[in-house]
């Protein structure tokens, strides 16, 4: 799944230039010329700049002379449609970057190929489980990993020094508590957290054990109303107090970086590349944002988070599915992994990669978080969850002063009719 703002995740105003990139390459009608076979290969626009596609593309063919790499960027708008036919018809692409959360509803049509037997292969052991888990669906893997993003605490530096708030002995959920506490005080906002930033909600029932849905015998429900899950509500409430954000709308309306912009506001939940965006609209706070990642329970485990990120996979239609594989294993081989994250401020696929991004302090602190990291539900339905959204709407009652259990089994009972619909 793409995260809101993960556009912003570095460098991503390439949008020309990928597109320039996109039909560099020529292929005969067969998918092979002068001995050469061509694969099509559909990546998503801002996944990579196109300052890095070209290097891979052309490190790629000087290291495998008997493939030539044809890229098509596509728009995340209509993206599911798009694909779906693609894997219905003859003439699909022989690799697609999927977002992570979208690959068990194109399993599930069997339009993928199963990459199962690849996983050893690839180094899956060390995959991060917020990319590879929704990877797979019914236990077999369809997702090979591709990158990462997730968010973290962008903070004011300057606030945090006014009120004696010192970052780094943030480690539980409590003392980010004591500390927002510190900093919500006379004209600052200890934290600017919307009503509605489900993703964030989702992590602090993670923590407390709890699920946004479960599954029994095949039957997927609703799990906003067990004990663990409302515990994660009862913090968010907490901490959501601790500023002005509006209970009744998420990050994008208004967008949170402009408000931190404006305002002293010390801290916001964001991908990193919030804190360019703030910067774009107040130049004067250059230098004056950090970052740290999401507090959990303990001072030994980070915050669980959503990882967004995408997936590469290969239709069971294409006839060049070795080649397909060869770039699959190239670009998500430890080398091109390492570069992609400096380059991009990705988190690496994998945990043992985490170093390649210790330079990079926004990218640093997704990646303690991004080894904790969680999807939503592996199921088909959970699309139609989100396209209605019933989550949103239960925390905008409990915010505003519904009983947080009754609004929860109400809830639960929309997400269950929404999955049913959905699956």
């Amino acid at each position: 799944m793409k995260l809101r703002l993960l556009a912003g995740v570095s460098v991503l105003v390439m949008t020309a230039g990928l597109s320039a990139c996109s039909d560099s390459s020529d292929s005969s009608g067969d998918g092979s010329s002068g001995g050469r076979t061509t694969i099509d290969v559909w990546l998503m626009r801002d996944s990579v700049s196109a300052e890095f596609q070209k290097e891979f593309v052309a490190g790629f063919e000087a290291d495998h002379p008997d493939i030539d790499v044809k890229v098509q960027v596509q728009e995340w708008d209509g993206i599911g449609q798009k694909v779906t036919a693609a894997l219905a018809s003859n003439d699909a692409p022989d690799v697609i970057e999927t977002g992570n959360t979208q690959v068990a509803q194109y399993a599930q049509s069997g339009g993928l190929l199963d990459l199962s037997d690849k996983v050893a292969d690839l180094g899956g052991k060390d995959w991060l489980k917020g990319l590879a888990e929704p990877g797979a669906y019914q236990g077999k893997q369809y997702g090979i990993p591709y990158y990462a993003a997730n968010r973290v605490v962008i903070y004011r530096t300057d606030l945090f020094d006014k009120a004696g708030v010192d970052p780094a002995a943030i480690k539980t959920r409590d003392q980010w508590i004591d500390a927002t506490k510190k900093l919500n005080k006379g004209g600052t906002q200890g934290i600017y957290l919307p009503g509605q930033m489900w993703y964030a909600l989702a992590g602090f029932v993670w923590d407390e054990g709890g699920e946004l849905a479960t599954e029994s015998g095949g039957t997927w429900k609703g799990a906003l109303d067990s004990p663990e899950a409302l515990r994660g509500m009862e913090f968010y409430q907490r901490l959501q107090a601790l500023g002005k954000g509006p209970r009744d709308s998420d990050e994008a309306e208004p967008p949170q970086a402009e408000v931190m912009a404006k305002g002293q506001v010390a801290q916001v939940i964001s991908t990193p590349g919030g804190a360019q965006v703030v910067v774009e609209n107040n130049p004067e706070l250059k230098g004056k944002l950090g970052f740290f990642p999401i507090p959990g329970k303990t001072a030994d485990t980070p915050g669980a988070v959503f990882t967004g990120g995408s997936d590469l996979v290969v239709p069971m239609v294409s006839t060049k599915q070795d080649a397909a594989y060869t770039f699959i294993k190239e670009l998500t081989g430890d080398a091109w992994q390492k570069k992609l994250a400096v380059a991009m401020s990705y988190v690496p696929n994998k945990t043992t990669l985490a170093d390649a991004v210790a330079a990079d302090p926004g990218a640093a602190a997704m990646a303690v978080g991004a080894a904790v990291g969680r999807a939503t539900p592996n199921t088909p339905g959970w699309a139609a969850v989100e396209a209605k959204n019933p989550i949103k709407d239960y925390m905008t009652a409990v915010l505003t002063g519904g009983d947080a259990a009754d609004q929860a089994a109400t809830a639960s009972e929309a997400i269950t009719t929404a999955m049913k619909s959905g699956s």
